[in-house]
């Protein structure tokens, strides 16, 4: 079933061109330099700040080879592309996680839909690292997406990536229909996420009064050769594994057997309120009655 996003009351179509001008009607372009714009970057460049009325960008089927950033003060923006298979924005930015994300929003109430975020600088060395059951020299942190502002949501997106692909950094977020491909290091951050019939991430907190976490709703892991028996691991902190959380719930396969792991027993908390904080209603995107139309 496909996820819709709720467009209230009547859409006003308007084009903005880079000089915030209001066109007669909405006219499509590419990166060609047919239309509007010729970057993704170009067109929320032309957004105006603080702007409170939801901005569609809509992005024609292409490969776009450039970093996209949306900062905190361009607000309620609605990037949408025809499929994450003909949509593409990709970049080989990477080492410093904090630099080297093709994708980075840092506002709230953004909307994806239908884009392949990817990075490609470790891809020559993907098939190597896969094949390979040593470690790989020259892999580095390259990130596909950075996500840091409130109420974001992802609908039927891609993210392409080898270590630290998306880092999911802060605020509530809502990934849906979506697919990842990575090797290492899925998501890292500190926020409250739902992945609906999602995989599996790392998720970190700062302090035992962090309320964050992710959710991973009707989701399923799949292990390989790559989960170790010991399964998890207190990395810096070893004596403190006790303050941890871990939880291995109704798994299935020889890769759920837990009697090899290191430390602590896995909780069994099956019935624990842990589960039930986070209902489907918790995001909810409000879109506003008049829509402004960008293309790329």
């Amino acid at each position: 079933m496909q996820h819709k996003v709720p467009f209230l009351l009547m859409l006003l179509t308007l084009s903005l061109r880079i000089s915030i001008a209001n066109a007669d009607e909405c006219t499509g372009n590419d990166k060609s330099g047919g239309g509007n714009f010729t970057s993704v970057q170009s067109a929320i460049d032309s957004i105006p700040q603080e702007n409170h009325q939801w901005v569609k960008v809509q992005i024609n089927p292409d490969v776009y080879m450039e970093k996209v950033t949306i900062p905190k003060q361009k607000l309620c923006i609605f990037l949408e592309g025809q499929d994450r298979s003909v949509t593409t924005i990709t970049f080989d930015a990477h080492n410093r996680i904090d630099e080297s994300a093709t994708f980075t929003s840092m506002a709230d109430n953004i909307v994806a839909k239908g884009i392949t975020f990817k990075n490609s600088y470790n891809h020559p060395l993907l098939l190597k690292h896969a094949l390979s059951e040593r470690k790989v020299l020259g892999v580095l942190q390259a990130v596909a997406a950075r996500i840091l502002g409130d109420k974001s949501a992802f609908f039927e997106c891609g993210f392409l990536g080898l270590q630290d692909m998306l880092w999911d950094a802060s605020g509530r977020h809502y990934f849906a229909n979506g697919q990842s491909i990575y090797h290492i290091n899925v998501t890292a951050g500190a926020l409250s996420s739902q992945y609906p019939y999602g995989y599996i991430t790392a998720q970190g907190q700062g302090s035992s009064d962090d309320t964050s976490g992710f959710v991973f709703k009707g989701g399923t892991l799949f292990g390989n050769v790559h989960v170790v028996p010991q399964g998890w691991d207190a990395w810096k902190f070893p004596g403190k594994e006790y303050n941890f959380m871990y939880a291995e719930v109704n798994c299935k396969g020889p890769r759920s057997v837990t009697s090899n792991r290191d430390f602590i027993p896995p909780r069994e908390v099956s019935n624990c309120k842990f589960f039930h904080f986070f209902p489907p209603s918790a995001i909810h995107l409000v879109i506003a009655s008049k829509i402004t139309f960008l293309k790329v």
